[in-house]
């Protein structure tokens, strides 16, 4: 997929400007997060869990080799095969590659975000392979011809009546709008000849379990459990922090994960696949096949700042949490992954000079480090790569301010460091500003500072300091 965060400032403010899609993810809010809160609630050992969850995350990212290389091991011990991908056009290149050398017709896909990141479904119909998403709110997406707009919930912005007319070609606007449980039995009605004629299967990995070469697949509609079990072929895809060192870690992560993502406290489907079926196994595939990524992974590894996004479960908690994705939605983004966990992993990702408007979509209240289920610090984060924006990282290339404002912020720090210049700036300032105020605010100023208050009025800089006043107040009470 290719990114398109350059458009953030546009997208946003069409969706600001759409009350239907306004309407459509406050379901993130009324749903999603007060689910999360109720939940949580109802745990007892809750932010144990969290620092635990935490734990296993900082200790299999601070040892991946080693847990990459023993999930490896087992995987392969159960009859199934592991591929490394250095990007996502590898990656993509192995599966066509695997679908065409068994004769692959009808492949069905499970959700993934990762094979977003490859394009996955569109390559693949592009090769001539009919391929259909089995997630309904995928297979929507699909039919819409549009990107996720959530990482666990991808069509949270369609209406039902935008699902009728997706789903049922005779379906006109004013027409009764089906409810839930038509509009599902309308998709399975549609989707359960493609599982039939299915010869290979695309899911993604919620947790690999690296002592018994396992994946685990979380999912409340049965979906992820068919791919696995009907076609001949399956084809697992994970991104390389996607692993927890055993079974009882396991326990710990699905616990934390399914709570933060939908408020259950388990899912409906819990689907462990140990490779592919056994001689005296009945059901399952005939190969299995693992596809490790990285597509730039390894730099979040390398790098002291960002690492800690590594530890990312996608639950989508800090999406539900955040003021700013509940107005702007997913596709402001640009890129696979929205929100404050998105405004961190896409600009290190797809490279930080086309995504420099990411790390500044946030207020930083801290709302995502609260819901955070492993406690990621996603504000401290945003900072530095605001950092990096405008002062550039030791890559210069990164750096995406200008001359003119970098030399700006310089002026108005030295101002600020100093008593002597800050009240000096200050009343020039005041002087300055003066003729462009109305009734103690400062409503359009020049450049620079006229992309501030073409958005937000400012109160005007006082013409005297508190200091000055406290001083004179100080001297008449004598």
């Amino acid at each position: 997929m290719k990114p398109l965060t350059v458009n953030f400032r546009s997208k946003a403010a069409l969706t600001l400007a759409d009350a239907q899609i306004q309407q459509s993810i406050e379901h993130v809010y009324t749903g999603f997060f007060k689910g999360r809160l109720t939940a949580a609630g109802d745990t007892p050992d809750w932010e144990n869990l969290r620092t635990k969850g935490k734990a296993i995350k900082d200790h299999t990212i601070a040892h991946l080799d080693y847990y990459l290389g023993l999930l490896t091991d087992n995987v392969e011990k159960n009859g199934g095969s592991v591929f490394f991908a250095d990007d996502a056009e590898e990656a993509r290149q192995h599966i066509l590659d695997l679908a065409h050398k068994l004769k692959i017709k009808t492949v069905i896909k499970s959700k993934s975000m990762v094979s977003e990141e490859m394009g996955l479904a569109e390559a693949m119909t592009d090769e001539g392979f009919e391929t259909v998403e089995t997630d309904l709110g995928e297979y929507i997406i699909q039919l819409a011809n549009e990107t996720p707009y959530h990482l666990i919930a991808p069509a949270v912005h369609k209406s039902r009546a935008d699902v009728a007319r997706l789903l049922d070609d005779d379906y006109k606007d004013g027409d009764r709008v089906p409810d839930a449980t038509e509009l599902t039995m309308m998709a399975r009605e549609k989707l359960r000849g493609v599982f039939e004629r299915a010869d290979m299967s695309v899911t993604g990995v919620n947790f690999a379990v690296a002592e018994s070469g396992s994946i685990a697949l979380v999912t409340n509609e049965g979906n992820g459990r068919m791919s696995t079990t009907v076609p001949r072929v399956h084809v697992a895809v994970m991104g390389m922090e996607k692993i927890v060192p055993s079974i009882q870690d396991l326990s710990t992560m699905l616990r934390i994960l399914i709570r933060s993502a939908t408020g259950q406290r388990i899912s409906t489907y819990v689907t462990m696949v140990n490779g592919k079926r056994k001689p005296d196994e009945e059901e399952g595939p005939e190969e299995f096949h693992l596809v490790i990524m990285n597509n730039g992974r390894q730099k979040l590894l390398e790098d002291p700042q960002l690492r800690e996004s590594l530890n990312c479960i996608r639950c989508g908690a800090c999406l539900n949490a955040c003021p700013v994705y509940r107005k702007v939605g997913g596709h402001a983004y640009g890129w696979v992954y929205p929100g404050p966990i998105g405004a961190i992993v896409t600009p290190v990702l797809t490279g930080l000079k086309d995504a420099d408007n990411l790390p500044s979509a946030s207020s930083l209240c801290g709302a995502c480090h609260d819901a955070c289920p492993v406690k990621i610090n996603i504000p401290r984060m945003l900072l530095e790569l605001r950092y990096r924006t405008a002062e550039g990282s030791t890559d210069k290339v990164e750096r995406t301010s200008s001359a003119k404002e970098r030399g700006i912020w310089k002026a108005w720090r030295m101002g600020m460091m100093g008593r002597k210049r800050f009240d000096i700036g200050s009343r020039i300032a005041s002087i300055a500003l003066k003729p462009l105020s109305r009734n103690g605010w400062l409503k359009k100023a020049p450049p620079p500072l006229s992309g501030w208050t073409s958005t937000r009025d400012f109160p005007v800089i006082a013409a005297s300091s508190l200091k000055s006043r406290l001083k004179k107040r100080s001297g008449d009470l004598k």
